[in-house]
């Protein structure tokens, strides 16, 4: 057996010294911490701005309002990045919580993805009660470009490996550092990014193909596709305690493992939605895998429904003649 091939990469930071020499605001800088950009939150970053880019995109072609979608992507992201930080200190580290109550307003330490949608999806249904809109649309937009931002968000995971497995010797199993050597262990972070571009991909060209598939399209086959994976791949983590980074269990599966049960139903509710067709946006809607817009002021159609009113009087006098 090769043994572990991969090797434990860690991107480097990148300096903001200048900004010790700015007036007031180098006061406020710790000189044992010096200010950088971290790897983690510049993919996490970058995938936020790419995913907004490509769903306003979408949003476009499909004749949605963009002001109003910005607002959404807003309200999304915002409850998204509470949402999984509370989620990741109250079910990953309660104890913690428990001695410092204050933990849960420290934003900056420790995401969980699936605190993340649960807060995305409040910050939903939020937009739509301070908007009185409907949602369904913009959740579809949102969905069709989330698997592209998912990916640079899981490579943060992966640049700082804090998504540790088990011990392992397979060949893709990753070398972690070890005293003065190495020892092979997963890495899920590393595995999920790998995992979720052919998803991306596929979302790319579904939407080139045909941008007006039925509403609950792109939602449902995010969840069906994400929920299986991630429920099997958590089984591969190690348990909170043995290393930095470990997951809790709860009925011997991880809160992650929980969720994904009741993403996998919320995915086929949505897929369930898909086959009956509802149209992807107002006046539009598919008709054997072609798009068909509706245009009720159509002039050829308006010609048509005169000549029908005139010719019915003559075909009464030709009648009354005969």
């Amino acid at each position: 057996m090769s043994g572990p091939l991969i090797p434990y990469i860690q991107l480097p930071e990148i300096p903001l010294s200048f900004l010790e020499h700015i007036p007031l605001l180098g006061q406020l800088i710790d000189p044992a911490k010096p200010p950088s950009i971290k790897p983690f939150g510049a993919l996490v970053a970058l995938g936020v701005y790419i995913g907004s880019v490509v769903a306003t995109r979408h949003a476009r072609e499909r004749r949605l309002d963009e002001k109003k979608m910005s607002e959404f992507i807003f309200w999304v992201v915002a409850a998204g990045f509470i949402g999984g930080h509370v989620f990741d200190a109250l079910f990953y580290h309660p104890q913690r919580v428990a001695r410092d109550p204050l933990y849960l307003f420290a934003l900056w330490d420790g995401l969980s993805s699936f605190g993340g949608f649960t807060g995305a999806l409040l910050g939903a249904a939020a937009w739509r009660y301070t908007r009185r809109e409907k949602i369904l649309p913009y959740c579809e937009v949102v969905n069709s470009a989330f698997p592209l931002a998912w990916v640079f968000g899981r490579a943060g995971c992966a640049s700082v490996h804090d998504h540790p497995g088990h011990v392992s010797d397979a060949w893709f199993a990753v070398r972690y550092p070890l005293g003065d050597g190495t020892i092979g262990r997963y890495d899920l972070g590393l595995y999920e990014c790998v995992l979720t571009i052919p998803l991306a991909i596929a979302f790319a060209v579904l939407w080139r193909r045909n941008p007006y598939r039925p509403l609950g399209f792109y939602t449902g086959v995010m969840c069906t596709a994400y929920a299986p994976v991630r429920f099997g791949l958590d089984f591969l983590r190690e348990r909170q305690g043995t290393v930095l980074g470990g997951d809790p269990r709860y009925g011997g599966l991880t809160p992650a493992q929980w969720a994904c049960i009741g993403l996998l139903a919320l995915g086929l509710y949505f897929l369930r939605m898909a086959a009956r067709g509802e149209p992807s946006s107002a006046g539009v809607g598919t008709l054997g895998g072609a798009s068909r817009v509706a245009d009720d002021d159509d002039p050829s159609e308006d010609d048509g429904a005169e000549d029908d009113e005139a010719e019915e009087p003559r075909a009464r006098r030709a009648r009354a003649d005969r």
